[in-house]
């Protein structure tokens, strides 16, 4: 059992324990996947560059803390949806590969739709 797959089976028990799964509806989750996004991007709001690269101990373990909020839900909607998270994330950097080929976008951040063919 891989590690994802031993978390979505924690994750299905801790929900199953507290009578939750009810609420637990892909929209459900992922509007919590995004109120927990929102609470990971307010930790780094107003930072300079090199300030975010830098934080506190206080600060990083609280964002520890939502990175963990974000990949709860993660898991749980994904399961939820069927969806097997480490191939989803495989097939997406394939496509990724062929969206931003090395030779049109070595140190560019533009986006694949700014490219010419």
């Amino acid at each position: 059992m891989d590690d994802i797959e031993t978390f979505k089976q924690r994750l299905r028990e801790f929900a199953a324990t507290r009578n939750w799964d009810q609420f637990h509806s892909p929209k459900n989750l992922s509007m919590a996947l995004i109120a927990e996004a929102a609470e990971l991007v307010e930790h780094f709001q107003w930072l300079t560059e090199k300030e975010s690269r830098e934080l506190s101990p206080e600060r990083l373990a609280e964002v520890q803390t939502e990175l963990a909020d974000i990949m709860i839900y993660l898991i749980r909607l994904a399961d939820k949806l069927d969806i097997d998270l480490l191939r989803a994330v495989d097939e997406k950097i394939e496509i990724n590969k062929k969206k931003y080929p090395v030779e049109k976008v070595h140190g560019s951040s533009k986006k694949y739709t700014e490219y010419k063919e």
